[in-house]
């Protein structure tokens, strides 16, 4: 077997964590997932481009498409990266509104930040470096709050989604867009031939680190499927929890709420 195959995923031993399919002490996956956005940050736009095909810019649309937003509302972007999540909820939210763009690594939100500011959107936004799992905003702050691939980067994930909620408004939702489990039979092992041999090819070939990507296609198959993810928004208390399966599951966008 070649050693980019994808492999059976284990849970991890008492005190470690996964960071794709190797085990961490718990207390450094952030650093680990750092140097992986250190490492990808300026290629990271084309890379996911490359990667999709550009259908990332379709799933992102359908995800603003959920938002339910409205003018003069504040918004939250977790682990928002580049921006272009943000950059959507900033139109919706008008300049009356508010929106913050959030991510734990400095390089990610440094990129971002650029962009937002080549699409003339900073009169809105704000930044914060930010970890999930302890988000620095007040209870209730917040009509909206996404987080688009990047939970399965969180050591915690419970604390996460947890924290998430913690800041939203009564009736407001989280929206969690991340890459699931295929659904449409036979597109599984097609999936994987290509998340374990072209993606670290194009990693090598474009941003110079085929490592990082190796991890990509690790990190997606360690990360909970549809219904798992929704019994964890359940169990952090969010409410009428539902999911919707993007291009046959490789992508999935669950909804909560906060009542």
């Amino acid at each position: 077997m070649s050693e980019n195959a994808p492999q059976t995923p284990r849970d991890p031993k008492p005190g470690t964590v996964d960071f794709g399919y190797k085990e961490v002490p718990a207390a450094e996956k952030a650093k680990h997932v750092r140097a992986v956005f250190d490492s990808v940050a300026d290629k990271y736009d084309l890379m996911n481009d490359l990667m999709s095909a550009g259908v990332h810019r379709l799933w992102k649309r359908y995800t603003l498409g959920q938002t339910g937003l409205r003018p003069g509302q504040a918004a939250l972007d977790v682990a928002g990266g580049t921006g272009d999540i943000a950059a959507g909820m900033a139109r919706q939210v008008g300049e009356r509104g508010l929106v913050v763009l959030s991510d734990i690594n400095e390089a990610m939100l440094g990129v971002g930040r650029n962009r937002l500011l080549d699409r003339g959107l900073m009169r809105n936004v704000r930044f914060s470096l930010a970890n999930a799992e302890c988000l620095p905003f007040a209870d209730q702050s917040f009509d909206c709050v996404t987080i688009a691939f990047g939970l399965r980067n969180v050591t915690d994930k419970p604390a996460a989604l947890a924290s998430m909620r913690r800041v939203l408004r009564p009736g407001g939702r989280l929206l969690v867009l991340e890459f699931s489990k295929p659904v449409v039979p036979g597109l599984k092992p097609i999936y994987d031939v290509y998340s374990f041999s072209v993606l670290p090819w194009l990693g090598a070939k474009v941003a110079g680190d085929s490592d990082s990507y190796q991890y990509l296609a690790e990190s997606i198959r360690k990360f909970p499927d549809q219904e798992t993810l929704k019994g964890m928004m359940q169990a952090a208390g969010l409410e009428d929890v539902s999911h919707h399966n993007l291009t046959g599951g490789i992508v999935a966008l669950h909804k909560g709420f906060r009542y």
